[in-house]
């Protein structure tokens, strides 16, 4: 029996490792290229340099869209972690037959096409003028990530207890206090989180940007989709190592976060 355990165990974890490098192995072969001496995104390279990198950083075709990202990411990851924070806190004070359902809408971005969502959003914010404007790509960036600061936030909040809120009301505290003094720094890893996530559903998104992007608010992964299709050169591949190596600090920070959060809990 034992044998027979240890067989599946080894099995699924050859199965687990086979898929990671399935998935990671086509991201990796970008990464060198970004190094290329040469001028094509081609192998066997001509040799090594930095030139693409310092193009990446340098010039005034890539610094822009880059400086675009991450001030349009860290708006809407600000604004998304406000609402969604909210929404987490306020479906805990409802039933539970009208929770599920309020919980159905604000996860609605995520389970809809993000090309049918870009559509969607683009035709009502011409109707408002938002389109071609920073405040309409935060405002569509903030939308998509709520669902993922609501999904963690909730999730810290089921291991909330509820007993804190009612003694701090008994001492006089008004409710905003106990939400800042008391709820906020318990939940605080989560909703931490949560920003991680938001901000990285923005930084990633070229679909939304296509849409309502003007030539001012050309973020980082769209100038890579131009890119492509007009003059594709290893300053793409640089462009995206730049953003494999984000993905890869933000995943770090959301595990140690989610380390926190365990540890915080266990006391």
């Amino acid at each position: 029996m034992k044998l027979l355990e240890s067989f599946w165990t080894l099995a699924f974890n050859v199965f687990c490792v086979a898929g990671f490098v399935f998935l990671v192995a086509p991201l990796l072969v970008i990464i060198p290229l970004g190094f290329n001496e040469g001028e094509f995104l081609t192998y066997p390279m001509t040799g090594y340099s930095l030139r693409w990198f310092g193009e990446l950083f340098g010039s005034s075709q890539w610094l822009p869209p880059m400086m675009n990202s991450f001030m349009i990411s860290l708006a809407a990851a600000s604004l998304a972690t406000c609402l969604g924070t909210a929404a987490a806190v306020g479906l805990t004070r409802v039933k539970p037959a009208w929770r599920y359902p309020q919980l159905g809408l604000f996860l609605m971005p995520v389970i809809m096409p993000v090309a049918v969502l870009a559509v969607g959003t683009y035709f009502a914010f011409v109707r408002l003028g938002l389109q071609n404007t920073y405040a309409g790509l935060i405002l569509a960036h903030a939308g998509i990530g709520v669902p993922f600061v609501v999904t963690t936030v909730s999730a810290t909040l089921k291991s909330f207890d509820e007993r804190l809120i009612r003694a701090g009301q008994s001492l006089g505290a008004a409710p905003f206090v106990v939400f800042r003094r008391i709820t906020l720094p318990l939940i605080l890893p989560g909703v931490l989180a949560g920003a991680v996530f938001a901000f990285a559903v923005s930084f990633d998104d070229v679909v939304i940007a296509l849409f309502l992007a003007g030539p001012d608010q050309r973020t980082l992964p769209l100038q890579m989709f131009s890119g492509m299709r007009e003059n594709v050169s290893p300053a793409i591949a640089a462009a995206a190592s730049f953003m494999m190596a984000v993905a890869v600090l933000l995943l770090i920070t959301v595990q140690l976060l989610r380390r926190s959060n365990s540890v915080r809990a266990s006391r």
